[in-house]
């Protein structure tokens, strides 16, 4: 499984996290999908689950903050048709994916009990717009490695 953004291990190497599964829509809560990650800290005897929120308006916002959809159209131009359209399902998914693993990196920055929780779609929304900015790279290769495209394709 995949660790922490790469920038924020240096600042939060006292966490292991994992990704455990997701993203799933949110019953009761239209246009909200969860994903939730596996959080160990190495003082604590056992791990904890964070489910992270995020709403359909909030990705797409992000998506056209960061440019993502004009990448990833790029980033697929040598994709054959066949496959175009599963990537491109599953690239939602896993920007999806990486904008929570941002969310969670603001949770952890902040401070963590040891306990399941969840960072309702509410939580952290002007950080999450800032710093998923500085990290469309991270997003970009997040994407471009789960997919197996080439490596210098998630730096166009």
């Amino acid at each position: 499984m995949r660790l922490m953004c790469a920038e924020s291990l240096s600042d939060l190497s006292q966490f292991r996290v994992t990704l455990f599964v997701g993203p799933q829509p949110v019953k009761g809560k239209p246009f909200t999908h969860a994903t939730v990650f596996n959080v160990k800290k190495r003082s604590w005897k056992g791990g904890i689950q964070v489910a992270v929120e995020l709403t359909q308006a909030q990705s797409d916002h992000l998506n056209s903050a960061i440019g993502f959809s004009q990448w990833l159209s790029e980033a697929l131009e040598t994709v054959s048709a066949a496959e175009r359209s599963h990537c491109e399902d599953r690239a939602r998914e896993l920007f999806i994916q990486a904008l929570s693993w941002c969310k969670l990196d603001l949770l952890l920055q902040s401070g963590i009990t040891q306990e399941n929780q969840c960072l309702t779609a509410d939580t952290f929304v002007a950080e999450l717009n800032e710093v998923a900015e500085k990290k469309r790279d991270f997003v970009a290769s997040y994407v471009a490695q789960e997919l197996d495209l080439l490596p210098n394709d998630a730096t166009s």
